[in-house]
């Protein structure tokens, strides 16, 4: 079941119904599993409680690391960058998401390196490097459809695409 409405157009975030998204978070507060841990952090991210769910991503990555995958490892990773994103801390999140990307497409595991490339860009579009957003976002689209995406997944990274080169143009505009 997916939350995501749509995406702002102005920050590239989820657009989502908070009070499903609170409900959801209250039903799932108990679990245990790596699944209901990413999505707990998730909800929490997307509810604004950002130290809950930095409390709580760090936490996923150690069950990730005991008891997952290595791709569970990388996810969980990469939402936890999201985490550090939405914190302001974009050279963290920036350096995370690049070795995340890295060595999901090194294992061949192209829908994780997109996903992470996805939100490399996001994080260098929230911290105005709008050249490095745009190369994120098109290594992305690029894997996506190496993968066979869903146009409704292609058409989210070229909605991020086009925003990125607004915010581009009217950067270099005003400078």
């Amino acid at each position: 079941m997916s939350f995501i409405r749509g995406y702002d157009q102005e920050n590239l975030r989820e657009l989502v119904d908070l009070s499903e998204c609170a409900v959801r978070l209250e039903e799932i507060e108990g679990q245990r599993s790596l699944p209901a841990l990413l999505e707990r952090v998730w909800l929490l991210k997307v509810l604004g409680r950002l130290d809950e769910a930095l409390t709580l991503a760090d936490e996923a990555v150690r069950q990730a690391r005991m008891a997952g995958t290595r791709k569970d490892v990388l996810r969980a990773r990469v939402l936890h960058a999201t985490i550090q994103q939405y914190r302001g801390q974009h050279a963290a999140a920036d350096q995370e998401l690049a070795m995340c990307a890295e060595e999901a497409e090194g294992q061949g595991w192209i829908s994780i390196a997109a996903f992470a490339h996805q939100h490399h860009g996001k994080n260098a579009f929230d911290a105005e490097d709008y050249d490095a957003a745009r190369e994120s976002f098109k290594r992305s689209l690029f894997l996506r459809r190496e993968a066979g995406a869903a146009d409704r997944d292609l058409e989210t990274v070229l909605l991020a695409i086009d925003a990125t080169e607004r915010r581009r143009t009217s950067q270099l505009v005003a400078g």
